[in-house]
């Protein structure tokens, strides 16, 4: 498989089970200009069998975020079985506008942001 900012050739690849379609999804994420046509591929990484290509979809995710600072609520929904603390969560917080963000996400980053506040004024 080569790498292509073509989505039709991603989906191709998802339909032959190639080994590095992850790969390609954080590809077409970086090099495609419509954040449309990446969410779609990117939501068929994150609910893969393949915890490698579900981890890359993840990142994937992260990118998109930070480029085109936009999600769906499928990568949403899908995102929310992932493990907190990873790349798209702290991408989706920083470049997404939190309104549009779940409760989920609100609730992770909020804790987080409380315990660095109340620890950093402990240590001073």
């Amino acid at each position: 498989m080569r790498w292509t900012d073509q989505p039709e050739e991603v989906d191709a690849a998802f339909d032959r089970g190639e080994p590095l379609v992850g790969v390609a999804v954080i590809f077409l994420a970086l090099n495609h200009p419509d954040a449309e046509a990446i969410l779609p591929r990117v939501g068929k990484a994150l609910e893969s069998q393949d915890t490698e290509i579900r981890r890359q979809g993840v990142i994937a995710l992260a990118h998109v975020a930070r480029l085109h600072r936009t999600v769906d609520q499928r990568s949403l929904d899908l995102l929310r079985s992932c493990p907190r603390g990873n790349e798209a969560d702290d991408d989706l917080w920083s470049f997404v506008a939190h309104r549009r963000l779940p409760w989920w996400l609100w609730r992770q980053h909020f804790t987080e942001r409380l315990t660095w506040l109340f620890w950093g004024r402990w240590r001073d």
